[in-house]
């Protein structure tokens, strides 16, 4: 009978970036072990990936799904956190301690860690992080804080680098937006932005294509802007919505831009992927780490920033992929990932 491992996420929610979390995931597991995924959508995450499915919003099937499976994994991302809220760390630690009193292994793979903002969340991920079997961290600033927490583990790249890279064929092709909505920018606040988006694609004559990224969080955002009389009319016109399925249509449009626009990480990350050049606009910190590691520019949302700036730095992107061999050393790290998964698993 076939090993199965319980694969824990946030799947199945419509967001390009989980789905490519789980691409990566399903790509380097062992072929002998079978995965079981939590899912909101469980539908499209069966269709998409082929894979079992368990419903992630209902904790007492998942408990009961993982008593038949060897192995729990926290696969990518940034579960440990108490952002969302502390139930969400609630959630996790019934699965681990499930996990660890029938004697299974609990392993999290290019995790992100935090923000850990109550003193009770630090405590009970310190007690967490005691019962994993094996980690591997996404950035050095998590590795440096489970540290400081009790935990050693070394770091490496997200794990969306472990998905395959593609040529570049966009030089003189449409400026692609990848924006969220954010907390930092309210209203008017977009005008600087937008502004400069108007006035760059005008002077290169490019068509401007949105992206949504997460589909229920992003994809009213054009509409939004047209409805509060933000978005330039020129820029309306010239502007056209689109909806990928899978981070693959994600990247198919990437691989045929000029340029990027790319709010959330792991559009970012896909991006530099497809040989696209790529501008980030920074909401947190894990964005402009990201940027900083690729050496591509960056925009500090939490520093207004004026419309000629804006402009002057798309400019500079325009047209300009990253260089291979930063990509190249990114990915090389992610040996670490596959050692980790593969000695936790396979023994």
């Amino acid at each position: 009978m076939p090993q199965s491992v319980l694969l824990c996420g946030y799947y199945g929610e419509h967001n390009l970036g989980d789905d490519a979390l789980l691409q990566a995931f399903l790509g380097e597991l062992p072929q002998s072990l079978t995965p079981v995924v939590t899912a909101f959508d469980e539908s499209q995450v069966q269709r998409l990936h082929g894979v079992e499915t368990v419903q992630r919003r209902d904790l007492k099937a998942v408990l009961a799904r993982l008593r038949s499976c060897q192995a729990l994994v926290l696969g990518g991302g940034s579960l440990l956190q108490d952002s969302t809220s502390f139930k969400s760390l609630l959630y996790y630690g019934a699965l681990i301690t499930a996990a660890r009193l029938q004697g299974k292994p609990v392993v999290l793979w290019a995790q992100g860690l935090g923000p850990l903002q109550r003193r009770r969340s630090r405590a009970f991920v310190r007690l967490l992080l005691s019962l994993t079997t094996a980690v591997s961290w996404r950035d050095p600033e998590s590795a440096t804080l489970a540290r400081r927490l009790g935990c050693d583990g070394e770091d490496a790249g997200d794990a969306v680098w472990l998905l395959p890279q593609q040529q570049w064929l966009g030089r003189g092709g449409p400026i692609v937006v990848c924006w969220r909505p954010t907390p930092l920018l309210q209203g008017s606040d977009w005008s600087p932005y937008l502004e400069a988006l108007d006035q760059l694609a005008a002077q290169t004559d490019r068509e401007v294509l949105w992206l949504p990224f997460h589909r229920e969080q992003d994809r009213s955002l054009l509409e939004q802007f047209r409805n509060e009389g933000l978005i330039p009319e020129a820029l309306s016109r010239r502007s056209r919505q689109l909806q990928a399925e899978n981070p693959r249509e994600a990247m198919a449009v990437f691989r045929s831009s000029g340029l990027v626009l790319a709010m959330r990480l792991h559009a970012l990350i896909l991006a530099a992927l497809s040989g696209a050049p790529v501008s980030a606009l920074s909401y947190d910190p894990k964005v402009k780490a990201c940027a900083d590691q690729l050496r591509c520019d960056a925009l500090d949302l939490a520093s207004r920033s004026a419309a000629s700036d804006c402009l002057q730095q798309w400019s500079r992107s325009l047209d300009q992929p990253p260089q291979s061999a930063v990509i190249a050393s990114i990915r090389s790290t992610l040996e670490l990932h596959r050692r980790v998964l593969t000695s936790a698993l396979c023994r």
